[in-house]
């Protein structure tokens, strides 16, 4: 007997109508779904699949689309229609279970790699020739990128909910992150939804290269419109994770305190020497960077505060939204 699990593909009401018009897939509960990057997932499992279409008006019976070609032809077309289609009535439902959907499938353990995701998705935007597109999704076609390694698992995470919410992966990515953060014992970060995603990579080297020195650092931050204090609040998110800044799963200040300790500098121990990266090191070598270091680790309260603005203008800049 084949078991079977139902992903909710598209549920939209608009503002004048009380119809609710909704397909579900139903497929074998180990059937990897979809693949936003390879697209090939839906074709290869879609012979155990079926669709089914559903009304809100009780007089309607349910249609079944099971021809491969037309369930292909119905993703297709659903995925086109959710950029253009306005929020209807329910949309700010969507953002709490979102919320509630990630926090099931994103531990502790996996917080720092969703979080890098926001950060690498993000990050390829800049000012003054707008390349780039900000958090656009695109990084699903970026994984392969040096600076990439290791995403792949991240994105793993996220990818059963891509489909079963069907949201864009821009906004996927961007609440991620925000709850990726507040589950580590960080603030709550709100995150607008409406974002599109890319269809297409966006341009190579416009992510900060670790290496770089607090000058270079500074240079590459403004061109993607961040002050030296936006600079420093956002690398408070190496907090997390396996840098050597503390707890790696607890979110707070402790990045700042053992940047001022300088630990990388001691001849006693390998370990300390490993901890953070160049760019990380850089922060403390340079007296306009040092100067919010600093604060940061005397006031925790003021890094939440300024890591939250600095976390909404990095998600939303160069970012692209559906309108009507």
């Amino acid at each position: 007997m084949t078991t079977t699990t139902t992903a909710s593909l598209f549920s939209r009401c608009h503002s004048s109508s009380s119809l609710n018009f909704k397909c579900e897939l139903e497929s074998p509960a180990k059937t990897q779904l979809f693949s936003h990057a390879t697209r090939k997932h839906v074709v290869r499992s879609l012979k155990a699949c079926r669709i089914r279409c559903s009304s809100s008006d009780p007089s309607s019976r349910h249609v079944f689309v099971s021809s491969r070609r037309q369930m292909a032809v119905l993703l297709s077309t659903v995925q086109l229609l959710s950029h253009w289609l306005p929020p209807d009535g329910k949309a700010a439902d969507m953002y709490p279970l979102m919320k509630d959907e990630i926090r099931r499938v994103v531990t502790k353990g996996k917080a720092a790699g969703v979080l890098r995701l926001v950060f690498h998705d993000a990050g390829t935007f800049e000012l003054d020739d707008n390349t780039g597109s900000g958090i656009n999704g695109s990084i699903v076609y970026e994984l392969e990128r040096p600076e990439n390694a290791g995403l792949k698992r991240s994105l793993k995470a996220l990818n059963p909910l891509y489909l079963s919410l069907f949201m864009s992966w821009a906004d996927m990515i961007a609440v991620g992150g925000s709850e990726a953060v507040s589950m580590c014992g960080g603030p709550t970060i709100p995150v607008v939804l409406g974002r599109l995603d890319s269809m297409q990579p966006d341009p190579e080297d416009k992510l900060p290269p670790e290496s770089l020195n607090a000058s270079g650092l500074k240079e590459c931050f403004q061109r993607k419109g961040f002050s030296t204090q936006e600079l420093v609040a956002l690398s408070g998110a190496h907090t997390i994770g396996s840098k050597g800044f503390g707890d790696p799963f607890t979110f707070d200040n402790a990045y700042y305190k053992i940047l001022l300790k300088k630990p990388w500098s001691s001849t006693t121990s390998k370990m300390t020497s490993m901890v953070g990266l160049p760019s990380d090191h850089a922060l403390v070598e340079d007296d306009e960077c040092l100067r919010w270091v600093k604060e940061y680790a005397e006031d925790q309260d003021k890094f939440f505060r300024d890591f939250t603005n600095a976390y909404i203008k990095l998600v939303n800049s160069g970012a692209k939204w559906k309108t009507l």
